[in-house]
Formats: structure tokens, C-alpha cells, sequence
């Protein structure tokens, strides 16, 4: 398999879809209709106005390597481009020089001076789209919202409204293969809703039990929007680009060794469920999440196996 054919599987797992030639115009940027949209202030009236969020495939690769890039500390971002009716679209991201940890990321002084100075720029370059939300990676605990997550999200929207939260999470992209990424919005104070994010778009979200609390108490602050992920003919010629470099640096990793950790501490973590569902069923934790959880470690693995003998074959592996 090479370089192309890897692009071509990354499209095709993450489902990427390719614009026809007069759906190109996304790119170009209105300002005077964007204002018109945006005077109206329709998530006033109906706190889930926005429920699509479209990512360009080069806004999409360049978060992830992002995210990758920063092992088990968090990163941040900031993502660029309009709104389209009720779906928000994501043309462009760039990366922060954030300080992060394991369990938040703050931005400083310095980050928001390169900010300013990147948008700066973008605007000299001729690139109107104005910042349309930011972006973060959970490496190993899933997507959604912490409390902090949801704090610094409603304070965005109370001053920059529209604006979009997305979590990308690093590790379970590695080890599924397929990027595991999520887009949110936060509800405004006051407004209740069901809980609902106890779950993924494929039905099932695994967290970590040390996050399990904050994960459940904030869930009803937040919905998830729908995501598609889409490539113009440029995205394609920029995306050959970025993804020889990409292949390269991923071409000779086992999926087996370099998310060992990872699956690992997720064996440990389920066997930990496993223990209290035994001793108290009703502490968070299911009989269904621990089996839909070993049913995605044991595919994971095998998949890991499978990746092994196919580059063995091509390379002559031993």
C-alpha cells in the first residue's frame, strides 16, 4: 500500500466527500450575507439552531496531527470559516501555543498575542473567514465537554457568537484507524435539557472512571452536533502533500507497539469496571458498556494484527 492508497482508505474510513465543482463556491466568503445571517441571532429563539457542522479534509488532517503531536498533554487550536443556514463550516485551523495538561488547557498571553497576529496575517493574505471556534484534544479519554470545557465554551458564545467546540481525541484515532472527533455547542445559563451525551454517533462512549463524574454532570449542558467532512479539488492537491509527509512518519509504526500503552491501560480500566459492576451495578457503570467496551479493544487489537502481516508482506518483514 502506498502513500496514495493510504490517502484514499483515510477518505473513505472517515467518510470524506469530494464537492462537485459549483459546491466549491464554500469557499468564497460573503461577508455581507454572513452579516445578514448572523443579525438575525436565530440561537436566541432556538438553542440548537446549528445542528451540522461540514470540516474541509486539510482543516481536518491539520487538527489531528495536532493533537497527535501532543502525546498525553492536551493541545488547542482555533478553527476559521462561516455559517451555511443551520451547519457551521470549518475551511481552516491553525495551532496554539498553549500550555496544556492532563486535564486542561490553558491559553496565555503569548497565545493570544500569535492570535492576533495570525489572523492579522490571514486578513493581509486576503482570508476574511473570522474565527468560528476552537479545538482541543483528550488523548485517551474520548470526546466531550469537562467542566472547564464547558465553561470556557458558554463564555465564547455569550461574546463570539457563533462558535464551535471540538474535541479530538489522538489515541483511540491511532488505535481505531478512523478519527474519533466531536463537535458541541454549549446551551445558554438557564436552559435544561435531558442528559444525552452518554453516548457517540456509533452509539457507545467510552470514559475513564476518574472522569466519569465530570463527564456525567455536565452532559446537560452541551448537545453534539452531526458531522461530514468534505475536500475541494485544491483540498486534494494540498492533501497529497501533507499526507507523503504524514504516510512517512507512520509507515513503519505497529499499531500493536505504539498504542500498546494505550490498550493497556484501557484492558486495566475495564477490568477496574468490571470489579465495581460486580460489587454495585448501579455506580455508573453497565453491563452493556463493559461488553460494547471489550467488543472495541479485542477489534482494535485485531486490526492491529491484520495492519502487522499486511506490511509485513509488502516489505518484506520477517
Amino acid at each position: 500500500m502506498d502513500s496514495a492508497d493510504a490517502l484514499r482508505l483515510f477518505e473513505l474510513d472517515n467518510n470524506v466527500v469530494p464537492l462537485s465543482t459549483s459546491d466549491e463556491k464554500v469557499y468564497c466568503y460573503d461577508g455581507r450575507l454572513q452579516r445578514d445571517q448572523l443579525d438575525k441571532r436565530p440561537w436566541r429563539t432556538d438553542p440548537r439552531y446549528y445542528r451540522k457542522v461540514e470540516i474541509s479534509s486539510i482543516a481536518l488532517v491539520k487538527m489531528v496531527m495536532h493533537a497527535r503531536s501532543g502525546g498525553d498533554i492536551e493541545v488547542m487550536g482555533l478553527m476559521l470559516g462561516k455559517v451555511v443556514g443551520q451547519t457551521m463550516v470549518v475551511l481552516d485551523a491553525f495551532a496554539l501555543p498553549v500550555e496544556g495538561t492532563e486535564t486542561r488547557v490553558n491559553a496565555h498571553h503569548e497565545s493570544y498575542e500569535y492570535m492576533v497576529q495570525y489572523l492579522e496575517q490571514c486578513q493581509a493574505a486576503g482570508r476574511e473567514e473570522p474565527v468560528i471556534g476552537w479545538y482541543h484534544s483528550h488523548p485517551g479519554y474520548g470526546c466531550w465537554l469537562s467542566g472547564i470545557d464547558v465553561e470556557t465554551q458558554m463564555l465564547n458564545q455569550k461574546f463570539q457568537e457563533p462558535f464551535l467546540a471540538v474535541v479530538i481525541d489522538p489515541k483511540r484515532t491511532m488505535s481505531a484507524g478512523k478519527v474519533d472527533l466531536g463537535a458541541f455547542r454549549s446551551f445558554p445559563e438557564g436552559h435544561t435539557a435531558a442528559k444525552s451525551q452518554e453516548t457517540d454517533s456509533d452509539g457507545f462512549q467510552s470514559v475513564p472512571l476518574n472522569k466519569i463524574e465530570d463527564f456525567g454532570v455536565h452532559a446537560d449542558k452541551y448537545y453534539p452536533l452531526e458531522v461530514g467532512y468534505f475536500k475541494s479539488s485544491l483540498d486534494q492537491r494540498l492533501m497529497e502533500r501533507l499526507w507523503r509527509k504524514h504516510w512517512v512518519t507512520t509507515l513503519s509504526q505497529s499499531p500493536l507497539i505504539t498504542n500498546g500503552e494505550f490498550t493497556t491501560l484501557k484492558m486495566l480500566e475495564l477490568a477496574e469496571k468490571i470489579n465495581i459492576f460486580s460489587k454495585d451495578a448501579k455506580r455508573n457503570v453497565s453491563s452493556g458498556q463493559i461488553i460494547r467496551e471489550s467488543d472495541a479493544i479485542a477489534e482494535e487489537v485485531s486490526q492491529g494484527y491484520a495492519s502487522n502481516m499486511i506490511k509485513r508482506r509488502l516489505f518484506g518483514g520477517t
